[in-house]
Protein backbone atom coordinates (compact mmCIF):
# COMPACT_ATOMS: atom_id res chain seq x y z
CA UNK A 1 0.00 0.00 0.00
CA UNK A 2 2.91 2.40 0.65
CA UNK A 3 3.98 1.97 -2.98
CA UNK A 4 0.71 3.57 -4.11
CA UNK A 5 1.52 6.95 -2.55
CA UNK A 6 4.13 8.16 -5.11
CA UNK A 7 1.91 6.93 -7.90
CA UNK A 8 -1.07 8.84 -6.58
CA UNK A 9 1.05 11.97 -6.13
CA UNK A 10 2.40 11.69 -9.62
CA UNK A 11 -1.01 11.28 -11.10
CA UNK A 12 -2.31 14.23 -9.12
CA UNK A 13 0.50 16.49 -10.33
CA UNK A 14 0.11 15.44 -13.91
CA UNK A 15 -3.56 15.96 -14.15
CA UNK A 16 -3.48 19.10 -12.03
CA UNK A 17 -7.07 18.51 -11.16
CA UNK A 18 -6.63 18.26 -7.35
CA UNK A 19 -6.03 21.23 -5.07
CA UNK A 20 -3.24 21.29 -2.49
CA UNK A 21 -5.71 20.84 0.37
CA UNK A 22 -7.38 17.89 -1.21
CA UNK A 23 -4.01 16.40 -1.96
CA UNK A 24 -2.87 16.57 1.64
CA UNK A 25 -6.21 15.13 2.76
CA UNK A 26 -5.78 12.22 0.42
CA UNK A 27 -2.25 11.68 1.60
CA UNK A 28 -3.39 11.69 5.22
CA UNK A 29 -6.14 9.18 4.49
CA UNK A 30 -3.72 6.93 2.67
CA UNK A 31 -1.26 7.11 5.52
CA UNK A 32 -4.02 6.18 7.99
CA UNK A 33 -5.10 3.29 5.79
CA UNK A 34 -1.47 2.18 5.54
CA UNK A 35 -1.07 2.30 9.33
CA UNK A 36 -4.35 0.40 9.80
CA UNK A 37 -3.23 -2.22 7.31
CA UNK A 38 0.10 -2.58 9.04
CA UNK A 39 -1.67 -3.05 12.40
CA UNK A 40 -3.99 -5.58 10.83
CA UNK A 41 -1.06 -7.51 9.35
CA UNK A 42 0.66 -7.55 12.75
CA UNK A 43 -2.52 -8.66 14.49
CA UNK A 44 -2.94 -11.36 11.86
CA UNK A 45 0.65 -12.43 12.36
CA UNK A 46 0.19 -12.47 16.13
CA UNK A 47 -3.04 -14.39 15.79
CA UNK A 48 -1.36 -16.87 13.47
CA UNK A 49 1.51 -17.30 15.89
CA UNK A 50 -0.91 -17.75 18.76
CA UNK A 51 -2.89 -20.25 16.71
CA UNK A 52 0.26 -22.17 15.87
CA UNK A 53 1.30 -22.16 19.51
CA UNK A 54 -2.13 -23.36 20.57
CA UNK A 55 -2.10 -26.00 17.83
CA UNK A 56 1.27 -27.23 19.10
CA UNK A 57 -0.07 -27.31 22.62
CA UNK A 58 -3.11 -29.18 21.38
CA UNK A 59 -0.94 -31.65 19.48
CA UNK A 60 1.28 -32.11 22.53
CA UNK A 61 -1.76 -32.55 24.77
CA UNK A 62 -3.29 -35.02 22.33
CA UNK A 63 -0.07 -36.98 22.26
CA UNK A 64 0.12 -36.90 26.06
CA UNK A 65 -3.48 -38.04 26.34
CA UNK A 66 -2.77 -40.89 23.96
CA UNK A 67 0.34 -41.89 25.88
CA UNK A 68 -1.47 -41.71 29.20
CA UNK A 69 -4.37 -43.68 27.77
CA UNK A 70 -1.99 -46.45 26.67
CA UNK A 71 -0.29 -46.46 30.04
CA UNK A 72 -3.62 -46.57 31.84
CA UNK A 73 -4.84 -49.40 29.63
CA UNK A 74 -1.63 -51.31 30.24
CA UNK A 75 -1.81 -50.56 33.94
CA UNK A 76 -5.42 -51.65 33.99
CA UNK A 77 -4.50 -54.93 32.34
CA UNK A 78 -1.69 -55.42 34.84
CA UNK A 79 -4.00 -54.58 37.71
CA UNK A 80 -6.58 -57.07 36.44
CA UNK A 81 -3.89 -59.71 36.09
CA UNK A 82 -2.43 -58.96 39.49
CA UNK A 83 -5.91 -58.94 41.01
CA UNK A 84 -6.57 -62.35 39.51
CA UNK A 85 -3.24 -63.66 40.77
CA UNK A 86 -3.95 -62.17 44.18
CA UNK A 87 -7.30 -63.94 44.27
CA UNK A 88 -5.72 -67.27 43.39
CA UNK A 89 -2.96 -66.77 45.95
CA UNK A 90 -5.53 -65.86 48.59
CA UNK A 91 -7.45 -69.06 47.90
CA UNK A 92 -4.24 -71.10 47.97
CA UNK A 93 -3.19 -69.44 51.21
CA UNK A 94 -6.57 -70.10 52.81
CA UNK A 95 -6.39 -73.77 51.74
CA UNK A 96 -2.85 -74.03 53.08
CA UNK A 97 -3.93 -72.57 56.43
CA UNK A 98 -6.81 -75.03 56.65
CA UNK A 99 -4.49 -77.89 55.80
CA UNK A 100 -1.96 -76.66 58.37
CA UNK A 101 -4.65 -76.48 61.04
CA UNK A 102 -5.78 -79.99 60.17
CA UNK A 103 -2.21 -81.28 60.29
CA UNK A 104 -1.74 -79.67 63.70
CA UNK A 105 -4.90 -81.38 64.93
CA UNK A 106 -3.70 -84.70 63.53
CA UNK A 107 -0.31 -84.18 65.13
CA UNK A 108 -1.96 -83.49 68.50
CA UNK A 109 -4.17 -86.57 68.07
CA UNK A 110 -1.15 -88.70 67.15
CA UNK A 111 0.68 -87.48 70.24
CA UNK A 112 -2.39 -88.30 72.35
CA UNK A 113 -2.48 -91.82 70.88
CA UNK A 114 1.23 -92.23 71.53
CA UNK A 115 0.76 -91.09 75.13
CA UNK A 116 -2.10 -93.56 75.59
CA UNK A 117 0.01 -96.33 74.08
CA UNK A 118 2.96 -95.54 76.36
CA UNK A 119 0.71 -95.42 79.42
CA UNK A 120 -0.92 -98.74 78.53
CA UNK A 121 2.44 -100.41 77.99
CA UNK A 122 3.64 -99.02 81.30
CA UNK A 123 0.62 -100.39 83.17
CA UNK A 124 0.89 -103.82 81.54
CA UNK A 125 4.67 -104.09 81.23
CA UNK A 126 4.90 -107.00 83.69
CA UNK A 127 2.39 -109.04 81.69
CA UNK A 128 4.10 -108.04 78.44
CA UNK A 129 7.46 -109.16 79.79
CA UNK A 130 6.00 -112.50 80.91
CA UNK A 131 4.45 -113.13 77.47
CA UNK A 132 0.87 -113.10 78.71
CA UNK A 133 -0.11 -110.42 76.23
CA UNK A 134 1.16 -107.88 73.69
CA UNK A 135 0.24 -104.24 73.15
CA UNK A 136 0.53 -103.50 69.42
CA UNK A 137 -0.63 -101.21 66.63
CA UNK A 138 -2.31 -103.22 63.89
CA UNK A 139 -4.00 -101.68 60.84
CA UNK A 140 -3.80 -98.28 62.51
CA UNK A 141 -5.57 -99.51 65.66
CA UNK A 142 -4.14 -99.85 69.16
CA UNK A 143 -4.96 -103.21 70.69
CA UNK A 144 -4.10 -105.74 73.36
CA UNK A 145 -3.37 -109.19 71.94
CA UNK A 146 -4.03 -112.02 74.37
CA UNK A 147 -3.04 -115.51 73.22
CA UNK A 148 -6.05 -117.83 73.26
CA UNK A 149 -4.17 -120.58 75.07
CA UNK A 150 -3.77 -118.30 78.10
CA UNK A 151 -7.52 -117.79 78.26
CA UNK A 152 -9.29 -120.90 76.93
CA UNK A 153 -8.85 -124.60 76.45
CA UNK A 154 -9.43 -125.93 72.94
CA UNK A 155 -13.04 -125.70 71.86
CA UNK A 156 -14.10 -124.17 75.22
CA UNK A 157 -15.42 -120.74 76.24
CA UNK A 158 -14.79 -120.97 79.98
CA UNK A 159 -11.94 -118.65 80.98
CA UNK A 160 -9.11 -120.50 82.70
CA UNK A 161 -7.86 -119.31 86.10
CA UNK A 162 -4.65 -117.95 84.62
CA UNK A 163 -6.70 -116.14 82.01
CA UNK A 164 -8.92 -114.58 84.67
CA UNK A 165 -5.89 -113.28 86.54
CA UNK A 166 -4.56 -111.72 83.33
CA UNK A 167 -7.91 -110.21 82.36
CA UNK A 168 -8.39 -108.71 85.83
CA UNK A 169 -5.18 -106.72 85.38
CA UNK A 170 -6.25 -105.73 81.87
CA UNK A 171 -9.62 -104.51 83.16
CA UNK A 172 -7.88 -102.35 85.75
CA UNK A 173 -5.59 -100.83 83.12
CA UNK A 174 -8.38 -100.15 80.62
CA UNK A 175 -10.70 -98.64 83.22
CA UNK A 176 -8.07 -95.96 83.81
CA UNK A 177 -8.27 -94.78 80.18
CA UNK A 178 -10.97 -92.09 79.96
CA UNK A 179 -13.32 -91.45 77.05
CA UNK A 180 -12.58 -94.69 75.23
CA UNK A 181 -14.64 -97.53 73.84
CA UNK A 182 -13.30 -101.04 73.36
CA UNK A 183 -14.14 -103.93 71.08
CA UNK A 184 -13.32 -107.43 72.27
CA UNK A 185 -12.69 -109.53 69.16
CA UNK A 186 -12.39 -113.31 69.11
CA UNK A 187 -10.22 -115.08 66.51
CA UNK A 188 -9.53 -118.73 65.72
CA UNK A 189 -7.27 -120.72 63.46
CA UNK A 190 -8.65 -122.42 60.36
CA UNK A 191 -9.25 -125.81 61.95
CA UNK A 192 -13.03 -126.29 61.57
CA UNK A 193 -15.31 -126.94 64.52
CA UNK A 194 -18.74 -128.52 64.18
CA UNK A 195 -20.61 -129.07 67.42
CA UNK A 196 -24.19 -128.54 68.43
CA UNK A 197 -23.25 -125.30 70.21
CA UNK A 198 -20.63 -124.11 67.75
CA UNK A 199 -21.40 -125.07 64.15
CA UNK A 200 -18.46 -122.91 62.96
CA UNK A 201 -15.52 -120.91 64.25
CA UNK A 202 -17.62 -117.75 64.02
CA UNK A 203 -19.87 -118.93 66.84
CA UNK A 204 -16.90 -120.07 68.90
CA UNK A 205 -14.94 -116.83 68.46
CA UNK A 206 -18.00 -114.68 69.20
CA UNK A 207 -18.90 -116.67 72.31
CA UNK A 208 -15.37 -116.29 73.67
CA UNK A 209 -15.49 -112.51 73.01
CA UNK A 210 -18.78 -112.23 74.90
CA UNK A 211 -17.33 -114.23 77.79
CA UNK A 212 -14.38 -111.83 78.03
CA UNK A 213 -16.69 -108.78 77.91
CA UNK A 214 -18.74 -110.18 80.80
CA UNK A 215 -15.60 -110.78 82.81
CA UNK A 216 -14.29 -107.25 82.20
CA UNK A 217 -17.60 -105.75 83.30
CA UNK A 218 -17.54 -107.92 86.43
CA UNK A 219 -14.09 -106.50 87.15
CA UNK A 220 -14.97 -102.84 87.03
CA UNK A 221 -15.32 -101.81 83.39
CA UNK A 222 -18.43 -99.97 82.22
CA UNK A 223 -20.59 -102.10 79.92
CA UNK A 224 -21.44 -99.09 77.72
CA UNK A 225 -17.81 -98.82 76.58
CA UNK A 226 -17.54 -102.50 75.56
CA UNK A 227 -18.60 -104.49 72.52
CA UNK A 228 -18.01 -108.09 71.40
CA UNK A 229 -17.34 -109.48 67.93
CA UNK A 230 -16.21 -112.74 66.38
CA UNK A 231 -14.05 -113.08 63.26
CA UNK A 232 -13.61 -116.85 63.23
CA UNK A 233 -10.60 -117.80 61.13
CA UNK A 234 -11.03 -114.92 58.66
CA UNK A 235 -8.64 -112.36 60.14
CA UNK A 236 -5.40 -114.27 60.68
CA UNK A 237 -2.11 -112.65 61.68
CA UNK A 238 -0.08 -115.54 60.28
CA UNK A 239 -0.44 -118.31 57.71
CA UNK A 240 -2.15 -121.38 59.15
CA UNK A 241 0.68 -123.59 57.98
CA UNK A 242 2.21 -124.64 61.29
CA UNK A 243 1.23 -125.30 64.88
CA UNK A 244 2.99 -122.13 66.03
CA UNK A 245 1.22 -119.97 63.45
CA UNK A 246 -2.16 -121.49 64.21
CA UNK A 247 -1.47 -120.72 67.88
CA UNK A 248 -0.83 -117.08 66.96
CA UNK A 249 -4.14 -116.90 65.12
CA UNK A 250 -6.09 -118.24 68.13
CA UNK A 251 -6.37 -115.06 70.17
CA UNK A 252 -8.52 -112.44 71.86
CA UNK A 253 -7.91 -108.82 70.81
CA UNK A 254 -9.14 -105.87 72.83
CA UNK A 255 -9.21 -102.96 70.40
CA UNK A 256 -9.10 -99.36 71.62
CA UNK A 257 -11.55 -97.53 69.41
CA UNK A 258 -10.25 -94.17 68.14
CA UNK A 259 -11.88 -90.99 69.41
CA UNK A 260 -13.56 -88.72 66.88
CA UNK A 261 -10.86 -86.11 67.54
CA UNK A 262 -8.28 -88.61 66.29
CA UNK A 263 -9.99 -89.11 62.95
CA UNK A 264 -9.09 -86.87 59.97
CA UNK A 265 -11.57 -84.22 58.91
CA UNK A 266 -14.12 -85.35 56.32
CA UNK A 267 -12.69 -83.16 53.54
CA UNK A 268 -9.20 -84.59 54.17
CA UNK A 269 -10.53 -88.15 54.18
CA UNK A 270 -12.39 -87.51 50.91
CA UNK A 271 -9.26 -86.22 49.15
CA UNK A 272 -7.25 -89.15 50.40
CA UNK A 273 -4.50 -86.90 51.77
Amino acid sequence: MRALLPVVLGVSLLVGCVSSGEYEKKVSELQKQSATLAGTEKALADATAERDALRKQLDDSTALVGELTQKLEKLGQNVDRLTGEKGKLSITLADAKLRLDELRKQEAAAEARAATFRALVQRLHAMIDSGQLKVVIRNGLMLIDLPNDVLFDSGRVDIKPAGKAALAQVAQALAAIPDREFVVAGHTDNVPIRTGRFPSNWELSTARAVEVVNFLVANGMKPEVLAASGYGEFSPVAANDSADNRGRNRRIEIVLQPNLSELPALNVAQTGT
